[in-house]
Parts: structure tokens; C-alpha cells; sequence
């Protein structure tokens, strides 16, 4: 028996080879499955966001989708979360519209 190792080889053009592919080209082109919409509850101080992919390391990025969410935008501040959520503490008043789009990191 010789010293070398064999290794065994993969099979280009496999089911999971063209999906692994699609997921690293895609992620590559920022096409990324992190992103949702949270609008900000009217009469009330916070909101609660639920997405499965919230832990207490994540970071979330929020982008303005109305000028009352850009107005809002500085009084926002996250409260440490559970796994899976997070309160949103804002000021209280009637605004309807202060919608966000999200990007969940981490």
C-alpha cells in the first residue's frame, strides 16, 4: 500500500452542485433573502419586528419608504431582543404611514 491518499473527486453538474452555485451567485450579485418591510404602529411608543432571523448579534439596517418614516428615523432606537424579535421604541403619535424597509445582518 503506497503513502499517497486518494481523495475522492465531485461531480460537477449534480442537483445540489447547480443549487450551491445559484445561492453563491446570487449572494455575490447582493441578492440576499434578508430583507422586509415594518411600519411603525400609530398610537403607540414601540413596535414589535418578528423575523426568524433576528438574534441578539444581528444588525438592522433601516431605509425610510415615506418622509414621516425620515422623520422618524432619528428618534428610532432598538431594545436588546429575544431571538426571533425586536421592540422598536419610536415616538408615540398618529402617523399611519412611518414604513421602513429592513436588511437583517448577522
Amino acid at each position: 500500500m503506497s503513502g499517497r491518499r486518494i481523495f475522492p473527486r465531485l461531480r460537477l453538474n449534480q442537483p445540489w452542485d447547480l443549487q450551491a452555485r445559484a445561492i453563491v451567485n446570487n449572494t455575490v450579485a447582493g441578492k440576499l433573502n434578508v430583507l422586509g418591510e415594518v411600519t411603525l404602529e400609530a398610537n403607540a411608543a414601540t413596535t414589535m419586528l418578528s423575523d426568524p432571523l433576528i438574534t441578539q448579534g444581528s444588525f438592522i439596517g433601516l431605509m425610510p419608504m415615506t418622509a414621516n418614516a425620515a422623520a422618524a428615523l432619528s428618534g428610532l432606537f432598538f431594545a436588546p431582543s429575544a431571538t426571533g424579535s425586536v421592540a422598536i421604541s419610536h415616538a408615540n403619535n398618529a402617523q399611519t404611514d412611518r414604513t421602513f424597509r429592513y436588511a437583517i445582518l448577522g
